[in-house]
C-alpha cells in the first residue's frame, strides 16, 4: 500500500479523497491553487504544495507542476479525481515516466475512452448495441447531410474527444446542420484540440443509465450496479439515483452482462462507469466509457456499502479484487443532488463570494460531500459545484422525503445556489413516479434558456 499520496485535484472531490486515504493510513499532500490556499483540502492534508497561479491552466491542469510536487514531496502516487486531468492518457504517461504510479485506468483506457470512434468500432465488434452512427469522420458538410439522410434526422454532431456532455449539438432538420456544423468543428478545435465530428441518430425520448464497474490487474472485473442519470441540464447531470425506477429486473440483467462486456472489451482497469441510453422500448445503446471516478459515485456506495475511492487506491497498489459480483447485494435506494453555486432564477448564473452562513443537514441516511464552510470565499475561476447532497432509505418514496428534508434543512447564504430547483423537483409528479426523460428539465426551465 502507498504512504503517500498527491492529490491533484481541488473542491469536494479533494476532500473526499483525502479522507479515503487518511482512513487507509495513507499521508495527503494537497496540490492547491493561489485561489484554494484556504481551502478545506489544504487544511485537511498532512502537506500542502502550491502549484501556481489561479487559472487552472497554470494549476490544475499544469502537468510538469503536478509532477513536480509529486517527486518534492516523495509521494508515490497521484490521484486524479475526475475533471481535468483525471482522463488524461498523456499525463499517466507523465506519471509512469516519473515513477510515480496514477490511480486510475490505464494510458491505454484513457485514449481509448477519449478516442469515440474507435471505441464504437470495438463495442460493435464485441456485440454490444451501439447508436447507429456515421461510421467515420464527417470531413465536409455535404458528408454531414449524406448521413444524417441515411440515419434520419434528428441527428447530433460530436466531437470525438469529446465528453462530460461537452462537444453535442442535436439538428432537427438539414437547415440547423448546414448553421451548426462549421461552428462545431470550431467549437470542438478550441475545447479539444481536435476539430474532428461525427454524427449519430439521436436517441430522443431516452433514459441516461451508466453501470459502475471495477476491474483488477488480473483481468477480474466486476458491476456494482446502476445509476439513473437521466435528469439533466444542458448534458450536465443534476440528479442521480440509484437504482433505476425505470428498469425491470430482466433489462437490468441484460444492461450490466453489457457493461461487463464493454470493461473486458477495452482490458479496462480500475474504476470507471459504462454508460447506455436507454429509449421508450426498452432498446438499450453503448454511449461511452467513463475512466475515471465519477461525481455521483456516492449513490452507489449509499446502496451497495463499497468504498469506491478506496477501491481505486487498492486496485492502483495492485492488490486484486477482494469480492464477487454475486456478493454485492445492493440495498434500498440512494438519490443525489448537485449542489451548484448557481441562480436558477438567472438562467444558472454563477454566484461565487463570500459564505457567511452555512449549516449542513444530518440525521439517519444524510450524507453531505462538500469543501465549503462558513467564511470560505468561492473563488471565479473554477467549477460552480459546491457539494453533493445525498440520501438513503429503503424505498425511493422514502430517500426522497429524506431529501426533501435535508434540502430544507441545508443553509448556504448569501450567494445563490440550485436548492430551490431541486426542491421543486423532489415535488414533482413525473419524478415522484419515476416518469422522465432526458427533456425532464424544460419542466423547469424555459427552451428558450436551455439552448442558449
Amino acid at each position: 500500500m502507498f504512504s503517500k499520496i498527491l492529490i491533484a485535484n481541488r473542491g469536494e472531490i479533494a476532500v473526499r479523497l483525502i479522507r479515503a486515504c487518511q482512513e487507509l493510513g495513507i499521508r495527503c499532500v494537497a496540490a492547491y491553487s493561489e485561489a484554494d490556499q484556504n481551502s478545506l483540502p489544504v487544511f485537511l492534508a498532512e502537506e500542502k504544495f502550491c502549484l501556481g497561479p489561479p487559472p487552472s491552466s497554470q494549476s490544475y491542469l499544469n502537468m510538469d507542476k503536478i509532477i513536480q510536487a509529486a517527486l518534492k514531496t516523495k509521494a508515490e502516487a497521484v490521484h486524479p479525481g475526475y475533471g481535468y486531468l483525471a482522463e488524461n492518457g498523456q499525463f499517466a504517461r507523465k506519471c509512469a515516466d516519473h515513477g510515480l504510479i496514477f490511480i486510475g485506468p490505464t494510458p491505454e483506457n484513457l485514449e481509448l475512452s477519449g478516442d469515440k470512434i474507435t471505441c464504437k468500432k470495438i463495442m460493435e465488434k464485441a456485440g454490444i448495441p451501439v447508436i447507429p452512427w456515421s461510421q467515420k469522420l464527417i470531413n465536409s458538410f455535404d458528408e454531414a447531410k449524406h448521413f444524417s439522410q441515411i440515419l434520419g434526422y434528428p441527428v447530433m454532431l460530436k466531437a470525438t474527444a469529446g465528453g462530460g456532455g461537452r462537444g453535442i449539438r442535436i439538428c432537427p432538420n438539414e437547415e440547423s446542420l448546414r448553421t451548426e456544423f462549421p461552428i462545431a468543428k470550431i467549437e470542438a478545435q478550441a475545447t479539444f484540440g481536435h476539430d474532428g465530428l461525427y454524427l449519430e441518430k439521436c436517441i430522443s425520448p431516452a433514459r441516461h443509465i451508466e453501470f459502475q464497474i471495477l476491474a483488477d490487474k488480473k483481468g477480474k472485473v466486476t458491476q456494482l450496479g446502476e445509476r439513473e442519470c437521466t435528469i439533466q441540464r444542458r448534458y450536465q447531470k443534476l440528479i442521480e439515483e440509484s437504482p433505476s425506477p425505470r428498469l425491470t429486473p430482466l433489462l437490468r440483467q441484460k444492461m450490466a452482462h453489457a457493461a461487463l462486456a464493454a470493461a473486458q472489451a477495452v482490458k479496462y482497469f480500475n474504476a470507471g462507469t459504462v454508460e447506455f441510453l436507454l429509449d421508450e422500448e426498452d432498446n438499450f445503446y453503448f454511449l461511452e466509457i467513463n475512466a475515471r471516478i465519477q461525481v455521483e459515485h456516492p449513490v452507489t456506495e449509499m446502496t451497495t456499502g463499497v468504498d469506491l475511492i478506496k477501491a481505486q487506491i487498492r486496485l492502483a497498489a495492485g492488490q486484486d479484487l477482494t469480492f464477487r459480483e454475486e456478493e454485492i447485494k445492493p440495498r434500498g435506494w440512494a438519490i443525489e443532488c448537485r449542489l451548484n453555486a448557481e441562480d436558477p432564477a438567472q438562467n444558472f448564473k454563477p454566484s461565487p463570494g463570500l459564505i457567511t452562513e452555512f449549516h449542513a443537514p444530518g440525521g439517519f441516511g444524510v450524507r453531505l460531500d462538500t469543501h465549503i464552510y462558513q467564511g470560505y470565499e468561492l473563488p471565479i475561476y473554477y467549477d460552480s459545484l459546491i457539494g453533493k447532497l445525498i440520501t438513503h432509505d429503503v424505498t425511493r418514496a422514502g430517500a426522497i422525503r429524506i431529501m426533501k428534508r435535508a434540502l430544507r434543512e441545508l443553509r448556504i447564504q448569501p450567494i445563490k445556489t440550485t436548492i430551490p430547483l431541486h426542491l421543486q423537483i423532489m415535488d414533482d409528479p413525473l419524478f415522484l413516479e419515476g416518469r422522465f426523460n432526458t427533456a425532464f428539465i424544460k419542466r423547469f426551465v424555459p427552451e428558450e434558456e436551455e439552448e442558449e
